[in-house]
């Protein structure tokens, strides 16, 4: 395995995502008798599912990760450093937060409380190194960085609202980061093998969660991907690839900051649960679960398409011309799904 993990990264790097896909799956097949009897999501008036379905397949999801991702830096020639443990300290937190959250739902201002902790535990951790705008003072741009990430949190959040959303989101993305840390070398190895199994994790959670899903990600699961996910973009944006960075979740990031400034606008209480992203005004628009899925997926493929060209020519025109597309490409899809004249 090291011998493959020196040589041939690409391939040890599509190893840890069967293995995680594997798990991943196995996992939910062991936990979801359980999870039918103590973790149902019933419907209600924001719900995109008629009868009750269970949630906490976020448990199979996280664990998967965490255990083929400490197997490949402890036992294939890597190592697991301090920023690491951190990070998958603060994901067990986040799955425990939500797991309680899915059982017992609590307050906004305490599950803000509660994700907040779970990125200081990281944010120490970070390496002074890990500079995105060397320009302005450590402190200040760690500051922007927690900020950065609590919104990352929420976003996967929101937009896990759908059957096979957050698949079509993240499948696309972590795969995309497969490629520039294993084929382009552009990122740390232990962000490629978090990308990696994170990416088999889900790939593994989604024959039970396509259309009619019988089984959820739930906050169990949608907050500690959203940690994990904001990192893995974080020591992209490190790296030198902001354009990347925010080519890769654009839809997502999108979809939730044009929803909740509109919320703002309206004088609608933004903190609270609704149905107004756009992905959800698209079901209101008689656009089946399937349509929207496709377009989100295509989108994303389009997007990743950009990011490794940003990649691989880092050049100001280059990023421009793509994070222009890239939000044209974005419009569009938003504009159709809100868009009550399409059917």
């Amino acid at each position: 395995m090291k011998y493959l993990l020196i040589s041939q990264p690409p391939l040890f790097a599509v190893f840890l995502l069967v293995a995680a896909c594997l798990l991943s799956g196995l996992l939910i097949v062991i936990l979801l008798p359980c999870l039918r009897r103590r973790a149902l999501a019933q419907p209600n008036h924001r719900s995109s599912h008629s009868i009750p379905t269970p949630q906490g397949g976020g448990l199979a999801v996280l664990a998967s990760t965490i255990i083929v991702s400490a197997a490949a830096l402890n036992l294939f020639g890597a190592q697991v450093n301090s920023e690491v443990a951190a990070l998958g300290l603060a994901a067990l937190f986040l799955t425990a937060v939500g797991l309680w959250d899915d059982l017992h739902p609590i307050g906004v201002m305490l599950r803000l409380i509660l994700q907040a902790a779970s990125i200081l535990i990281v944010l120490p951790f970070l390496p002074d190194d890990l500079r995105i705008c060397p320009a302005i003072n450590l402190t200040a741009e760690r500051a922007l960085v927690a900020i950065a990430l609590l919104w990352f949190i929420n976003t996967v959040n929101f937009m896990d609202g759908l059957d096979w959303l957050s698949v079509a989101e993240i499948v696309p993305v972590t795969a995309s980061l497969i490629i520039i840390g294993s084929i382009q070398s552009s990122l740390p190895w232990e962000t490629t093998v978090v990308a990696a199994t994170l990416c088999g994790a889900l790939l593994g959670f989604a024959p039970f969660n396509k259309p009619v899903a019988r089984l959820f990600l739930g906050d169990t699961g949608s907050l500690p991907v959203g940690l994990l996910l904001g990192w893995c973009l974080l020591h992209v944006a490190a790296e030198g690839y902001m354009a990347a960075a925010l080519l890769l979740p654009l839809y997502y990031l999108a979809d939730t900051s044009i929803t909740l400034a509109r919320r703002v606008v309206q004088k609608k209480p933004f903190w609270q649960a609704h149905r107004e992203h756009f992905y959800q005004r698209a079901t209101d628009n008689r656009f089946t679960p399937r349509e929207i899925i496709r377009d989100v997926f295509l989108l994303n493929l389009f997007l990743s398409v950009l990011a490794l060209v940003t990649v691989e020519h880092n050049t100001l025109p280059v990023n421009a011309a793509a994070l222009a597309a890239g939000g044209c490409a974005v419009s569009l899809v938003l504009w159709r799904f809100a868009d009550q004249s399409v059917e």
